[in-house]
């Protein structure tokens, strides 16, 4: 039977998916026609050929980090699933709401040798929030739209839908249209409420964390009116970034790792501290002095999220948007922020930010002194604080985590890898985001080792025409290593490139443009023809070299504080 008939399972599959709210399908083409081509024949479907299951799950990534809406994985049982892993690995460790469809070989095979058998459940039970096995094509329909639910409710996260080859090959289902799942909201319990408000009301120093789970809750303003309220200085983690516009007279940047000095000050003097859809990783806690020691109010949909890492004085379960109207609206009838406490928080925050522009912007230098922040904030005035930012998380791009020296604004899509930060995740990442929204510039700021290993997702940049433009941080190798083994005092030859780099010729093969600047002149003009190439659909790869001590301010800062006496500084 034909895949695009409309009675073949896949067809059914397809259409279940974008009636649950899906509105793209990543992945490589199977054998024979599967989930892919049955896609193409659904209108709101959008189709996605990768050359590299891992780079379409970190596409998957992307999509769904910028869209709002979950996004699906198309692979098939052995390689294909197990490459795909690492991305999903990614995924999980973001919260990313990705649906795998694989399939199962027949069941005959199974035990006996069949061809590229494997235990996909087994390998991906770690990642994943739900798997299930559909056997009988009365399930199909039912396990997929269950698994959208899945994906987007609680805490967002991957799930695996199996399709046995023998349902592939039985008469289909019928298929009733039916509505987009739905994103389900609850408030936390009133008495929790009005205990952590309480707490909020009489802290002396306040701190706001809004992480990556206030995101799919469109909590931003909610979140902005309660720290405006209670006039309590707001960090973001990396994934929470454009929670809060970072220019709003309370912002104060990222936390943990990416704390931008004199910020880290507030951190650790704050006595009360209000987590908002954030797990408090472990780069969340980095170099934040004595964060166990204070009283901590968390707010999340998941209650898993709770005592991962610290446990709460208060504990509110519940939708990020919700819950931060719930404690607004317990607070608005005597606002901290009004109180003469409130009015000295407003005032330090300010000197805080005043400082931290001071110290962090950098000048328009030309010639030798184009550092990883100047080149930045060249990279930020040419594709403006509303652009889709896609980061890597190697060392000198962490610069980019560094607010002031990148600013990004509430209407900004920012796009990071989680706590697991797989090298190779920006490019394709970059590609989902840019499809998902040709409305902006998506800009990705990545080192060359990082390019390199997610070049794999540059001709489907290509094919599409989606404008990249790419800035790489060139230090000839792994700076990340190489930067801890120097402070340990070890030989860095491991991390160094000898072959000359290959991927100008492959861009310029794919119809790219590129270019490589060590001038802030040079940089300016690059980044104009940057702009041109987008507008016809071409990506633009602008190589930076970067010296291995233009290191990122949040790492000296938590490596100072973590060496020994007599370490190297």
């Amino acid at each position: 039977m034909n895949v695009t008939d409309e009675a073949h399972p896949w067809h059914v599959a397809a259409g279940t998916l974008a009636d649950a709210g899906c509105d793209a399908v990543f992945g490589l083409p199977s054998d024979e026609p599967g989930l892919m081509d049955a896609a193409r024949d659904v209108p709101g479907l959008k189709v996605v050929g990768v050359r590299d299951q891992r780079a379409g799950a970190c596409a998957a990534i992307g999509h769904a980090a910028v869209s709002g809406r979950p996004a699906v994985l198309a692979v098939t049982s052995g390689p294909s699933f197990a490459n795909a892993l690492t991305g999903l690995l990614e995924a999980s460790s973001l919260g990313a709401p990705v649906v795998v469809v694989t399939t199962r070989v027949p069941a005959l095979g199974i035990g006996r040798g069949g061809f590229q058998h494997t235990d996909q459940a087994a390998m991906a039970r770690p990642l994943t929030k739900w798997d299930f096995l559909v056997e009988d094509p009365r399930q199909l329909t039912w396990a997929l739209r269950r698994a959208v639910h899945l994906a987007v409710n609680g805490g967002p996260g991957v799930v695996l839908v199996e399709v046995a080859d023998e349902v592939l090959r039985a008469p289909a289902p019928e298929r009733r249209p039916a509505p987009p799942v739905r994103r389900l909201r609850f408030a936390a319990e009133t008495g929790e409420v009005r205990r952590a408000a309480g707490l909020l009301a009489g802290a002396r120093l306040p701190v706001v964390v809004a992480g990556g789970g206030c995101k799919p809750a469109g909590a931003g303003p909610a979140v902005r009116h309660l720290a405006e309220l209670l006039g309590a200085p707001v960090f973001t983690t990396a994934a929470g970034r454009g929670v809060l516009d970072e220019e709003h007279p309370l912002a104060c940047g990222l936390v943990g790792l990416y704390t931008t000095p004199p910020a880290d000050g507030l951190l650790a003097d704050a006595d009360v501290v209000l987590a908002i859809g954030s797990r408090l990783e472990e780069t969340a806690r980095m170099g934040w002095d004595g964060l166990r020691d204070k009283t901590l109010v968390h707010v999340d949909v998941d209650p898993a999220a709770f005592l991962t890492a610290l446990e709460p004085e208060a504990a509110l379960l519940g939708d990020a948007a919700v819950v931060a109207g719930q404690l607004a609206a317990a607070l608005e009838a005597e606002p901290p922020a009004g109180t003469a406490a409130g009015v000295a928080r407003l005032g330090r925050v300010t000197a805080v930010r005043r400082e931290a522009r001071d110290r962090r912007t950098p000048a328009a230098a030309d010639g030798p002194d184009l550092t990883v922040a100047a080149a930045l904030r060249l990279l930020q005035e040419s594709v403006t604080r509303d652009a889709t930012l896609v980061q890597e998380n190697g060392l000198h791009d962490m610069w980019g985590y560094h607010c002031p020296v990148v600013s990004v604004s509430e209407r900004a899509r920012v796009v990071t890898p989680g706590e697991q930060t797989m090298v190779g995740f920006g490019l394709p990442a970059a590609v989902g985001a840019a499809l998902a929204d040709r409305s902006r510039r998506t800009v990705l700021v990545c080192g060359d080792g990082a390019f390199e290993m997610g070049l794999a997702a540059l001709p489907t940049a290509a094919e599409l025409g989606l404008g990249l433009t790419v800035l790489v941080l060139d230090n000839r190798g792994y700076g990340w290593p190489r930067f801890v083994r120097a402070e340990e005092g070890a030989a860095d030859g491991l991390t160094r490139f000898t072959a000359p780099a290959h991927t100008d010729a492959a861009v310029r093969a794919l119809g790219g443009r590129t270019a490589y600047c060590t001038t802030a002149a040079e940089l300016a003009a690059a980044l104009d023809d940057a702009a041109e190439a987008h507008a016809d659909g071409r990506t633009t790869v602008i190589t930076v070299p970067v010296r291995d001590d233009d290191v990122p301010v949040g790492v000296r800062r938590v490596f100072a504080a973590s060496a020994p006496a007599g370490a190297a500084a």
